[in-house]
């Protein structure tokens, strides 16, 4: 059973990657917090929320404070996520898949340490400092949040596997998976869905310069951790807030150019 709830319904609000940005989530928060009808909203986190970011600790802290105020709050598990839960043994690990040399020099995970007071790579006394909501959470973390209009996975979807059958992967969260692409594929936001997806797929994973309103598919990630924004999408307004300065109750992006047909010649 996953620690927060899996399937919801009614309006949404989807917050993109937070990467310990702290800072930024709060100014959402606080933007969410004036958005009318929010006591009635889920407010949806689509993973991500550690490493890269100055303040892991403080962000998971912030959804558990949320949670507690707020009846309708669920969290969507990342590759970082499952990067951090793996190398801390909070799920079993088959031997074949080494999360703390992946973890640990690739995912910018030495903010998150030192969020919790700890030496970058000491394992053991980042499980003993992580607090037991924080651990309770991470290691049942859902693979996916299903929604009678919507879909919510970090990555996305495989175009070339039957939707009814990634559903079911998505639920049993096969932890032998070294590489599940639900969480890690990062050219899934950029297609459209598939003919066979009955909902709209809404992802992070890849930071992009905007919110994107793709064919079927919504990309939430505008940071990265790294720089812009973080965004948060009302649902099904289509309506964008950011952590910057937006016009009163958000703004509509333009929806993103259809790419130029190739030519049927080969230009010599």
């Amino acid at each position: 059973m996953s620690s927060v709830p899996t399937r919801i319904d009614g309006p949404v609000a989807v917050i993109g990657d937070v990467h310990g940005q702290l800072d930024k989530l709060e100014r959402v928060i606080a933007k969410l917090g004036r958005t009318p009808g929010i006591a009635d909203r889920w407010i949806v986190f689509i993973g991500d929320l550690v490493d890269r970011g100055p303040d892991s600790k403080g962000v998971i802290d912030k959804y558990c404070d949320l949670a507690s105020r707020h009846d309708k709050v669920t969290w969507v598990c990342g590759n970082h996520e499952l990067g951090m839960a793996g190398s801390l043994g909070l799920f079993d690990v088959p031997d074949f898949v080494d999360w703390p040399g992946r973890w640990l020099p690739y995912y910018d995970s030495e903010v998150t340490f030192e969020s919790y007071g700890v030496p970058h790579g000491d394992l053991d006394a980042l499980r003993e400092a992580l607090p037991e909501e924080h651990a309770r959470l991470m290691k049942d973390l859902p693979w996916s949040v299903e929604h009678g209009q919507y879909l919510f996975v970090h990555a996305g979807l495989d175009n070339n596997l039957p939707f009814a059958t990634q559903i079911q992967i998505l639920r049993a969260r096969d932890y032998s998976l070294a590489h599940p692409p639900w969480l890690f594929d990062k050219q899934f936001v950029f297609g459209a869905k598939a003919a066979d997806c009955p909902v709209t797929v809404v992802v992070g994973h890849v930071p992009l310069p905007q919110v994107r309103f793709g064919p079927g598919i919504i990309g939430t990630d505008t940071t990265g951790g790294v720089q812009g924004e973080l965004s948060c999408v009302l649902l099904p307004e289509n309506v964008v807030i950011t952590s910057g300065d937006d016009p009163p109750g958000g703004h509509r992006p333009p929806p993103p150019r259809p790419p130029k047909k190739k030519p049927w010649w080969r230009p010599w």
